[in-house]
């Protein structure tokens, strides 16, 4: 599966978001994805599963419980991919922030 399509979906978007804080059980997960989407605990694991076997998501057993975290080498690529486009963002970027420079000085 290409990295944008397993990005693509707003729940393993949702999921790699609350890794990028630190690990988390699958309980702590499924608790999370639930409130927010309504999915059950299958649904959440397969979106787990894709994670897994795309190379987004490590899992470790620690005892009885399964303990996710991020990992970096397929968002990496995804950044290789979008080094091209960030000169349009910088040159937006520099503006803004010329703009904000301006009003600052402005209000004195």
């Amino acid at each position: 599966m290409h990295a944008f399509d397993v990005l693509g979906d707003p729940v393993r978007r949702r999921i790699l978001e609350l890794l990028a804080d630190d690990e988390r059980t699958s309980g702590a997960i499924v608790d999370v994805i639930r409130t927010e989407f309504g999915l059950s605990q299958p649904g959440v694991s397969q979106h787990l599963r894709v994670l897994r076997e795309s190379g987004f998501a490590t899992v470790r057993s620690e005892g009885t419980r399964r303990v996710y975290a991020v990992d970096a080498g397929p968002l990496r690529e995804v950044d290789a991919w979008i080094e091209p486009f960030r000169a349009f963002w910088d040159q937006r970027l520099d503006a803004l922030a010329t703009e904000v420079a301006r009003g600052k000085r402005q209000r004195r």
